[in-house]
């Protein structure tokens, strides 16, 4: 079975300025910064930043899937964000196989 390793994620400088998107086997896989506002009691917002992570079967691209075929997750926006995301990944790999290898023939539902 493929593994997303951490070695495929380009590093939190790049995070911190871009969506990554990759492929492992028929899984594809998107990581964007994202900022949560938050009011205090107090009233004062506080903003923080985090990993959102986004799978779905390929062969297509993220914008032109479905997004009832996403699934999303949120993790801390720091190294170990980055390798709770790739852990989730692995384990939505390995909870359903079958989903992921027979993504490739969703070509086949391709319509101009």
């Amino acid at each position: 079975m493929n593994l997303v390793k951490i070695e495929d994620i380009l590093p939190m400088g790049f995070l911190k300025k871009s969506d990554f998107s990759g492929s492992c086997g028929g899984m594809r896989y998107r990581l964007e910064k994202k900022t949560e506002t938050s009011e205090l009691g107090s009233g004062e917002s506080v903003s923080v930043d985090k990993l959102l992570c986004t799978i779905w079967p390929g062969p297509f691209n993220f914008i032109t899937t479905p997004e009832e075929l996403k699934e999303s997750e949120v993790f801390s926006f720091d190294e170990d964000g980055v390798t709770d995301a790739v852990s989730w990944m692995n384990d939505k790999l390995a909870e359903d196989p079958d989903k992921w290898e027979k993504a490739a023939k969703n070509w086949e539902s391709y319509q101009d």
